[in-house]
């Protein structure tokens, strides 16, 4: 249930509605918009009469959420999220599109600092690298831990650009917050419903990503179960589903993204470097995301692919990327948007780099 509050409803009048969910047994989370106020009730409605809620002082209307997402559905929140991973803005009205580059893996200072330079020259907006990479071979590379998160935060120094990197365990929580601007929740831990749970209760956005072989309602209550713990700032990630076809590593499922964002207000984005598993398909494949209305992309980059120790035969070079990023500017002006570009940026050295004029 939502309880829409009116826009000159008092801290009083929220209040009082709070204290009627709670006296009741149900959960409460506050909402407060640019002009209104919306308190989300959770829990077995059933004990709270709607009727009664609507003729509390403040209340304008309330509404009953059908789906099983509650907080990550629209109904509870008309308005489109934005969440700002290090400045940068994914979703609510923004026109702009981020884009996040950086190798699968963190390999070494040397190579982690050449490509974040590169990819920020190019327009990235957002670096990414695995510290910590869960593998299907548990003889392949792991990752550094915290010698890579380490890394990841010297890149951010040099380059300006905020860091989003995986975690894998509840118990890194805290020491990948310290590091990173945003945690990413990898496909394979997507029902790891402790490690949600944990990320939920911190306050650094959170960059989930879709199950290799989860529908779309599963993963909008793997979205819930953040939301749930307390923190509002989630991002959605298609990165692509097994099906028969064997031609790529994954189905990209753009129409995803039109179904989410008619589900929910969470900002979604697309990584078509996993869900294609192949660097000649990458570039087609983020056009037609932008194209589609993602939020952002997420994209692997690697000066060496054909050495690279995670994901080399899906990972761009930097000269592809930044052709792609060329490319994407016009399919975004076509639908009414426009890549969005880091601050260093404006300095006409990268925005040469960019395409831009």
């Amino acid at each position: 249930m939502v309880v829409v509050m009116r826009q000159n409803a008092t801290e009083d009048e929220i209040q009082g509605v709070m204290r009627v969910a709670q006296n009741a047994g149900l959960q409460v989370h506050i909402s407060k918009g640019e002009e209104r106020t919306i308190v989300g009730l959770i829990g077995d409605v059933r004990r709270l009469d709607p009727d009664t809620v609507a003729f509390l002082p403040g209340v304008e209307r309330v509404v009953r959420i059908l789906q099983p997402f509650k907080l990550a559905s629209r109904e509870f929140m008309q308005m489109r999220s934005r969440v700002s991973v290090g400045g940068v803005v994914f979703g609510g009205d923004s026109e702009e599109v981020p884009v996040i580059a950086g190798p699968c893996a963190v390999e070494s200072e040397e190579s982690m600092l050449r490509i974040a330079r590169l990819v920020a020259d190019a327009g990235a907006t957002v670096l990414r690298g695995g510290a910590f990479k869960p593998r299907t071979s548990p003889y392949s590379f792991q990752g550094l831990g915290e010698p890579g998160l380490r890394i990841l935060a010297k890149a951010r120094e040099q380059t300006g650009l905020p860091v989003v990197t995986e975690v894998v365990s509840p118990q890194d929580v805290e020491l990948v917050g310290a590091y990173a601007d945003a945690l990413q929740i990898g496909s394979r831990n997507m029902h790891n419903y402790a490690l949600l749970h944990e990320v939920g209760g911190q306050p650094k956005p959170v960059v989930l990503k879709r199950g290799m072989m989860s529908s779309i309602d599963e993963w909008l209550m793997a979205a819930e179960y953040i939301l749930s713990a307390g923190n509002s700032n989630v991002i959605l990630c298609e990165r692509g589903i097994r099906t028969f076809e064997t031609s790529t590593r994954n189905t990209l499922d753009l129409s995803a993204v039109a179904v989410v964002k008619k589900l929910s207000h969470l900002p979604v984005i697309v990584d078509p470097s996993h869900a294609t598993g192949r660097a000649d398909m990458v570039v087609p494949m983020a056009m037609a995301a932008v194209a589609c209305g993602a939020d952002g992309l997420m994209v692997e980059v690697h000066d060496d692919p054909a050495s690279a120790l995670s994901d080399g035969p899906q990972s761009l070079t930097p000269g592809a990327f930044a052709s792609m990023m060329r490319s994407l500017k016009p399919v975004a002006e076509a639908v009414g948007r426009r890549i969005a570009l880091p601050p260093a940026c404006e300095a006409s050295p990268r925005r040469e780099a960019a395409g831009e004029p």
